[in-house]
């Protein structure tokens, strides 16, 4: 593949996308929705052998059920992208506006970012999902997903070029990298005279290959140790079953639960109470004094070194015992709490102390950390969920693939 005409391919369609009416967009994407539903057939047999290679390659199954479509995933699919039409469009839109002393108008108006790079692996709907969402706020796509789903990948990304064809918008509004070498990531990530913002969705290691290597800004997001702390004043029996919902509901999830805290003074009534509740289903991974208190629980070993460093997505937790709060965020601190944090509690003082403190994306108070999430939260559906600081934190919708522009208004004003 030329990636050097790929990115000005997409750059100057993201010019086109950039002046689209919202009527225009929405066109669009309902016809990529109806499309999706009308090649069903192919799109599901060009899945069948995606599932087909992935179970000949000794894929888990788990990660094969991650990878399959089926009619009602696909139903589901598209029906995501006909709430992406009822969004309220942020393009055009002014985040704020003052009148100066000299008379001009002044406002910071919305705009599309331009051209996005995303780089992702295995879930196939992935590929809708950002390009409904790109589309929505008028910027071009450039996608690499992995080569679990290549021939899924390939199918969706000619239904949305022919749809786009359709609705009079240029197909290369949404480009697939269409080989998996390597090297042509590589290539995506110098692309800094096309391509305005890179988002891997992937583990670590794929994060840290773009941070080193792009030229281009780059969105850090979907990979953080989580963590619930049991602060010794919280109602223990509700404490469980958010517990558990954090821990089994899906494991595999990047807001899924790693760490559990548990305060000293409950954690001899609370860790045989989690054990007993999630007995046969997750093995614990214990600190030495939570160990001695879980001692002869089924499933249970010691933590060893990096232990508390890892990202589960398994029914795999870590246990440990603190002596305060104060333990607890320092443990925290260390231990990459980027994503998504929980506390546990009946004291206001604790809850105030804890959401300040975590450096988190997504903090909660007696909620599970499941519930970082577009849909979740209302946005739609979400590009990745981003953990740094700049820009945009937690999942990203609508808004957070735009930036802005003042836009300063007079009457023939000169500056004095």
């Amino acid at each position: 593949m030329d990636m050097i005409k790929l990115g000005q391919s997409a750059k100057q369609a993201s010019f086109t996308l950039a002046t689209a009416s919202t009527a225009q967009k929405n066109k669009a994407l309902q016809i990529i929705a109806d499309e999706l539903e009308a090649n069903a057939d192919m799109i599901l047999a060009a899945n069948a052998k995606d599932i087909e290679l992935g179970r000949d390659a000794g894929l888990t199954d788990a990660l094969l059920d991650r990878l399959l479509l089926n009619e009602q995933r696909l139903k589901g699919i598209a029906d995501d992208v006909r709430n992406v039409i009822t969004l309220s469009d942020p393009v055009g839109s002014e985040i704020d506006s003052k009148v100066l002393e000299n008379g001009m108008s002044l406002s910071r108006r919305r705009v599309p970012l331009g051209v996005v790079g995303v780089i992702y692996e295995a879930r196939p709907n992935v590929t809708i999902d950002i390009a409904a969402l790109c589309l929505k706020t008028g910027n071009a796509s450039i996608l690499r997903g992995g080569k679990e789903t290549f021939f899924s990948n390939m199918e969706l990304v000619k239904v949305i070029q022919s749809a786009l064809d359709k609705a009079g918008l240029p197909a290369a509004s949404v480009q697939y990298i269409e080989k998996p070498d390597r090297e042509l990531v590589s290539q995506l990530l110098k692309l800094d005279d096309y391509v305005d913002m890179i988002i891997p969705r992937g583990g670590a290691g794929l994060h840290k290959m773009c941070k080193e290597n792009s030229n281009i800004p780059v969105i850090i997001g979907g990979f953080g140790i989580s963590h619930i702390f049991v602060d010794e004043s919280a109602d223990l029996l509700r404490s469980l079953d958010v517990v558990e919902n954090s821990k089994v509901q899906r494991p595999s999830a990047c807001n899924a639960l790693d760490t559990l805290l548990v305060h000293e003074k409950v954690a001899h009534e609370f860790l045989p109470m989690i054990a007993e509740r999630l007995q046969g289903k997750v093995t614990l991974v214990a600190q030495p004094a939570a160990y001695s208190i879980l001692d002869g629980t089924q499933d249970l070993r010691m933590a060893g070194d990096g232990d508390f460093d890892t990202e589960w997505l398994s029914y795999t937790l870590g246990v440990k015992v603190v002596t305060d709060i104060d333990e607890a965020i320092d443990h925290m601190r260390v231990h990459n709490a980027s994503h998504s944090d929980a506390i546990m509690t009946n004291s206001l003082a604790n809850s105030e102390k804890f959401i300040n403190s975590a450096g988190s994306a997504a903090v909660y108070v007696n909620a599970s950390t499941r519930f970082t999430d577009g849909a979740q939260f209302g946005l739609g559906a979400e590009v990745a969920v981003s953990t740094q600081k700049l820009h945009a934190r937690g999942p990203m919708g609508l808004e957070e693939l735009t930036s802005y522009k003042w836009v300063g208004k007079a009457d023939y004003l000169p500056r004095p």
